[in-house]
């Protein structure tokens, strides 16, 4: 328990809520824009301003937590903010806690130069992209702080999807609720995370405010759309989603409860909106917190590259994309002219290398080898590969990261060849099904915001979004002929993938039979593949990596 005499009226408390980007290990970094918004919240008059989960080490930090140096250099950072920062108002910020036997998630009370509380998680996710059961310690229920006139309750992240902390916390004498939290996007969260918080708010009858963290970190985005609720479950303040921000909540004290006076309310973004929003942001911290600050496209003149390369050019500005046409003979004058139309759209850079007589020379080389066998996949490989070969010449010569841009349906089934397309350090649509980037980027096309920095709507070309997609690696290739129907495939997939459906599931949904089998056995086999691939933005609750994990070497069949 604490208090600070004299900082506002009685009946009148602040929080000032940092909404901000954390960068995984970046102690100082981190350290930095705790203390520049404490500042801001000092010239307010706060009384507390609140950061979210482990804020000071970046999230999702895995393993990197475990190590004993980085412990200890964190709880230092802490300490020393908290001795920088003595007079002026309180802050309560994430960070790792330990004890002589254990590691926990904590919450940090700083005030007075001193460290005077340390809340600990109590319900450790272990689901999804959460590993937490293997990082931390399950720590005790802990009872509410005071600061000035106000005793908070602090539930972090998972614990207020719990109904017993918040009971615990009410029981205990808690008159505001304060959930710091590192949750990351995916398609629809925000409501969820909103209706679980009103139903924690009429549970308790007290205030709360959750608080999120915001960028991107490898795979995961996540989206800020911090938010208050009054008693009641009325929303009174909405912070904007995947954007920094720092506003402070008035509190007044009516009656012998606390109420939160209505702030802003940010827009909350419709679903295209909002996944291609996390594609950018995504692809933007990784390549900043990455040290890249430019990237390199292979151009296909389909619309997964060119939708990649919109994705690029918005992230990071038209001037640091580098689009590059890699045609052989089998290459359409439709698709160069839209590939050179898009560049020009986008006025990113825009280079034509051709790989005919490279791929010739490796046919050459090959010949006495390959004599007496049909030509088949693997000279379509060839061209994949070569174009990889030379995208990857380009990034380590001018020091550009390569975006790879298989979208999830191409992922799923391996219609992607591994060390060719697959090349590369990121890529931004990687679980986006096919039918969903057609979506994307007519919404695109027909919007622009202030945070995209290429300008202008229509930027990819029509033809490339009507046109019938195809690899173009032999004569008149359509992905049809190797693939069902994308709506029939995306469909297929979101039952095996997304819902972990069964065969029988896509039956009873109208999907044929063999098509079903098919698409399962492909999903299985090319599990090595995704071993092997780039990392990209996840935007669903099954993407591939950490949300779904399956063996390579799987045997088993329905």
């Amino acid at each position: 328990m604490f208090s600070r005499k004299g900082r506002c009226m009685s009946d009148q408390f602040k929080i000032t809520l940092a909404q901000l980007n954390a960068t995984v290990g970046d102690l100082k970094g981190n350290a930095d824009k705790v203390m520049k918004a404490w500042e801001k919240a000092r010239d307010e008059q706060s009384n507390i301003i609140a950061f979210p989960e482990l804020f000071i080490t970046g999230y999702n930090p895995q393993d990197l937590i475990l190590k004993p140096a980085f412990q200890k250099a964190s709880t230092e950072t802490i300490q020393k903010i908290a001795e920088a920062c003595s007079q002026g108002p309180a802050i309560a910020v994430g960070g790792p806690f330990c004890d002589e036997k254990n590691l926990y998630n904590a919450y940090y009370i700083l005030s007075g130069g001193k460290i005077q509380a340390v809340i600990k998680k109590h319900h450790l996710p272990n689901e999804e992209v959460f590993d937490e059961v293997r990082l931390f310690s399950s720590g005790n229920v802990d009872g509410p702080f005071q600061v000035d006139q106000m005793r908070i309750g602090s539930p972090i992240c998972e614990d207020a999807w719990h109904s017993d902390i918040v009971e615990t916390l009410a029981e205990t004498g808690a008159q505001t609720l304060l959930v710091p939290n590192g949750s990351p996007y995916y398609r629809g969260k925000t409501e969820i995370r909103q209706n679980v918080m009103v139903s924690r708010v009429v549970e308790s009858g007290l205030p709360l405010v959750y608080l999120n963290l915001v960028g991107g970190q490898d795979d995961q985005v996540f989206d800020g759309g911090s938010f208050v609720l009054n008693p009641g479950g009325e929303l009174v303040l909405q912070m904007p989603q995947f954007e920094e921000s720092v506003e402070t909540c008035v509190f007044k004290k009516s009656a012998g409860s606390w109420k939160a006076e209505v702030g802003h309310k940010s827009r909350i973004l419709e679903p295209l909106e909002s996944d291609y929003f996390a594609m950018v942001m995504g692809l933007r911290d990784y390549c900043k917190k990455a040290g890249f600050d430019r990237v390199v496209i292979g151009l296909s003149g389909g619309v997964d590259s060119a939708l990649v390369a919109t994705i690029a050019a918005d992230a990071l500005g038209p001037q640091s994309v580098r689009a590059v046409m890699l045609p052989s003979e089998y290459t359409s004058k439709g698709s160069l002219d839209d590939a050179a139309e898009l560049s020009t759209n986008l006025n990113c850079r825009y280079d034509y290398l051709s790989i005919e007589e490279g791929r010739l020379a490796i046919s050459e080389t090959l010949s006495d080898l390959f004599k007496g066998t049909k030509t088949d996949l693997t000279e379509e490989n060839i061209q994949s590969r070569l174009r990889g070969l030379l995208l990857m010449a380009i990034s380590n010569k001018f020091g550009e990261m390569l975006l790879t841009t298989g979208n999830k349906s191409e992922v799923s089934v391996g219609y992607s060849t591994i060390y060719g397309d697959m090349a590369g350090g990121y890529n931004p649509i990687k679980d986006l099904y096919k039918t969903r980037v057609f979506d994307i980027c007519r919404w695109r096309n027909e919007n622009t915001r202030p945070w995209m920095k290429a300008s202008g709507i229509n930027v990819i070309p029509i033809n490339i979004i009507e046109k019938p997609p195809s690899a173009e690696l032999r004569p008149d290739q359509k992905d049809s002929d190797s693939l069902p129907d994308y709506f029939i495939l995306d469909g297929i997939l979101k039952i095996l993938v997304d819902e972990d459906g069964t065969i029988e599931d896509c039956i009873n949904a109208g999907f044929r039979e063999e098509d079903a089998k098919r698409i399962q056995k492909l999903l299985f086999m090319n599990e090595y593949k995704r071993y092997q691939s780039a990392p990209g933005t996840r935007l669903s609750k099954r993407a591939f990596w950490l949300d779904r994990r399956y063996p390579i070497v799987n045997q088993w069949s329905e």
